[in-house]
């Protein structure tokens, strides 16, 4: 790995800690370690993550629970600050029409609801956590910070969640699909598998004895980075897939809108890692492409491939960081020049595509204009696409400047804008009408 990429895994692995508030977690009280529970990268992954053989017919269930402790935890009058976590599995549906689990958290806050009526509820979709169990966001909750000799696992995403506690707001955070449980590969950057985990940890969030919110509550979406793709795609999706889950804002930040556009952007750079968890996920999901594979991927990148199945976002950094996918295929092509030459490619990355829906519901989306990791172009593009199908858009260019590293300008707009994102939220759960600039897009940044 280069030094530069080398030395900035390292500093942003520091920041990321430091802006989680990571301190070191006590062991997991009455944790599953029975028979079923299995290791990746040397965590332990307890059973509770390991589905079992059949699952229920409706989407949302909840398949179990347990008590989750918080690593930042404070004891209160009321209960512990700065609420009462619950470790859930629930019933998903994913993009081949399969029943599947989806793990995740839910999180009474001990803080009272200040807004207009009952307590509201936040989905929220983590950012890029990685493809191995360990990397799942509800495990980040109870472990901040893991650093084993054998992965960096940073719960950067519970920044967001505290602060929605804070005012409030129940949270639901999703695995997604993959993440955790234990019986698949983490179909990463999957439109309809995020959007539909999304919207199903909702449904699952309302049907637990220790959740106070109903059918009642208002409901908001928050995700930035592999989240703002979830919520994005959770938004255009929830007229169809959940109907029963009016929602009364969506924030998406930096959303991978178009998978073809963010594979030029990564190669080569920072997070080039991820290019295997896409392609890793997408391979499971389709098993038609496996063929294109094998005719293109080398044995380095077999290698490659294996060894991030089980990284997370920090690993990649150290391992992968700076390489380029022209090294893991027979032919030296870029996966940008292959997707160029396979219809096939083409077809499956269309189809993931975001922006072809209308959103039923108010839409926030943000992107960095110096952001060159989740290219600005392709999210802004997501709000014309929008605006142009009537929704109701507000778009928020986070003017910052480029400081020559894509990690850093993708996740400065991250720091930047993310309590004007969680007001805007805020205030749609209060039941404030959203607005909308769609009308100013063509000035816009």
């Amino acid at each position: 790995m280069p030094p530069r990429p080398r030395m900035l895994a390292a500093a942003i692995t520091a920041a990321l800690a430091v802006g989680a508030q990571a301190v070191p977690a006590a062991a997991a009280d009455g944790a599953a370690t029975g028979p079923s529970a299995t290791t990746s990268r040397g965590v332990e992954i307890p059973a509770f993550y390991t589905p079992p053989s059949e699952l229920p017919g409706a989407d949302g269930t909840v398949i179990r629970s347990e008590p989750l402790p918080l690593a930042l935890s404070l004891p209160g009058i009321d209960g512990p600050l700065p609420g009462r976590a619950t470790r859930l599995m629930y019933k998903s549906t994913d993009a081949n029409g399969e029943a599947v689990a989806v793990t995740g958290a839910y999180i009474e806050p001990a803080a009272k609801w200040r807004g207009e009526g009952p307590r509201p509820l936040v989905a929220v979709a983590p950012g890029t956590m990685g493809q191995g169990d360990q990397c799942a966001a509800s495990m980040a909750l109870e472990h901040p910070l893991r650093l084993n000799g054998q992965t960096v696992s940073v719960g950067y995403e519970d920044l967001s969640v505290y602060r929605l506690l804070l005012r409030g707001v129940a949270v639901v955070v999703t695995d997604y699909v993959g993440l955790g449980t234990t019986d698949r590969l983490h179909t990463y950057v999957n439109r309809v598998d995020g959007a539909h985990a999304v919207l199903d940890a909702v449904r699952a969030a309302r049907s637990l004895d220790s959740s106070s919110v109903t059918s009642d509550s208002r409901v908001g979406l928050f995700g930035y980075s592999q989240g703002g793709g979830a919520t994005a795609a959770a938004a255009e999706l929830q007229p169809s897939y959940a109907p029963d889950v009016e929602l009364s804002g969506t924030y998406a930040g930096a959303p991978p809108a178009d998978l073809t556009e963010v594979t030029k952007a990564i190669d080569g750079g920072d997070l080039a890692g991820a290019l295997g968890w896409s392609l890793n996920g997408f391979l499971q999901t389709e098993p038609a492409l496996r063929p294109i594979a094998d005719r293109y991927v080398n044995a380095a990148g077999e290698e490659a491939l294996k060894d991030l199945s089980t990284m997370c976002v920090g690993d990649a950094l150290f391992g992968y960081g700076g390489e380029s996918s022209t090294d893991w295929t027979k032919t030296g092509q870029s996966l940008g020049d292959i997707i160029r030459a396979e219809p096939a490619l083409q077809a499956f990355l269309a189809k993931q595509r975001i922006g072809a829906l209308r959103p039923g519901s108010p839409v926030r989306v943000a992107t960095g204009t110096a952001d060159d990791l989740v290219p600005h172009a392709q999210a802004r593009r997501l709000a014309v696409d929008w605006c142009d199908k009537g929704a109701k858009v507000t778009y928020v260019p986070v003017v910052l400047p480029g400081v020559g590293s894509g990690l850093l300008n993708h996740f400065g707009p991250l720091l930047a804008d993310q309590g004007n994102a969680i007001s805007w939220l805020t205030d749609r759960l209060s039941g404030e009408p959203a607005g909308s600039n769609c009308w100013s897009m063509p000035v816009q940044p």
